[in-house]
């Protein structure tokens, strides 16, 4: 349980840690960024399936796409997410948005949760409903006071619980169908990086490429590790270390000098709430 614990651990914050290299790869734009995330990206996801000996699971989208082939629009729409996702990740802390990115991270578990009663029929607890409500009344509490909510948070506190609900449903949850969605989204990552004149930027970032590859590398060992603890510890306690990423990345848009704004302290009370009474609910079924 202790190695398990350790490496999700590890993982979560090397994902929450990849938010800083949006400042370390400037003056690169966003999209430049996204591009060569996918593609130092994608090695390393092909290097944990070698790794973990998951190569079968290509046999076997494969064939439900034989079997269904209208699933292709579903790896589609898929693969459109993983792009504004990965694009999203990089460009919003250049761009005022990373505390509102981080929150959608926070959000994202109870969003994920809602779904998962709705989609799959799964067993409400009190406290469960608690954590929702609490959720709800936070993000209204913002909209009433701000007169809107931020596109950003709704993108990825959305657009995340969406996503995996579509692959849980079809039943291609894998490291194989995400490795897919890259080489979906490769063409794009190839045309902003064509469309990238290197040499001003190596001139006023001469490490550059050395940045992308350390990219790369955290991208990579955060992944392995995350799998790694997906075989040692129990659904619920990965959901429950799965809170260290959006903290790091709070920290990380507070460092770049973001601030909260103060109409927003309500809606980090009811999250912060949230997320204490979905930790006291996993942490109850798991000593069950």
């Amino acid at each position: 349980m202790l190695k398990g614990i350790i490496c999700c651990m590890s993982a979560n914050f090397l994902f929450g840690l990849g938010y800083y290299f949006a400042i370390l790869l400037r003056p690169l734009n966003g999209e430049s960024m996204f591009g060569y995330r996918i593609v130092v990206l994608a090695p390393f996801i092909l290097l944990a399936i070698l790794l973990f000996k998951q190569t079968n699971k290509f046999q076997q989208l494969w064939q439900k796409i034989k079997q269904n082939p209208p699933l292709v629009l579903v790896l589609l729409l898929l693969a459109l997410n993983t792009g504004i996702q990965l694009w999203l990740f990089l460009w919003a802390p250049n761009n005022g948005q990373a505390i509102e990115v981080s929150i959608g991270y926070l959000l994202l578990p109870i969003v994920a949760v809602a779904l998962g009663k709705i989609v799959f029929k799964e067993h409400f607890t009190l406290l469960k409903w608690l954590s929702l409500c609490c959720a709800v009344i936070g993000v209204a509490s913002n909209i009433w006071l701000t007169g809107s909510f931020s596109w950003a948070t709704i993108v990825t506190g959305v657009g995340y619980p969406l996503y995996i609900t579509l692959r849980r449903y079809f039943e291609i949850n894998t490291l194989a169908t995400f490795f897919v969605e890259l080489l979906l989204v490769m063409p794009f990552a190839g045309y902003f990086i064509a469309q990238t004149d290197m040499q001003p930027i190596l001139a006023d970032n001469q490490y550059i490429y050395y940045f992308l590859a350390l990219f790369g590398l955290v991208n990579g060992a955060a992944f392995i590790l995350y799998i790694a603890s997906s075989n040692l510890l129990p659904v619920n306690v990965l959901g429950l270390l799965g809170y260290v990423e959006p903290l790091v990345m709070l920290c990380v848009s507070f460092m770049i000098g973001e601030v909260l704004d103060s109409k927003s302290y309500l809606l980090m009370i009811c999250l912060a709430l949230a997320i204490i009474l979905l930790t006291v609910d996993n942490f109850r079924l798991t000593r069950r």
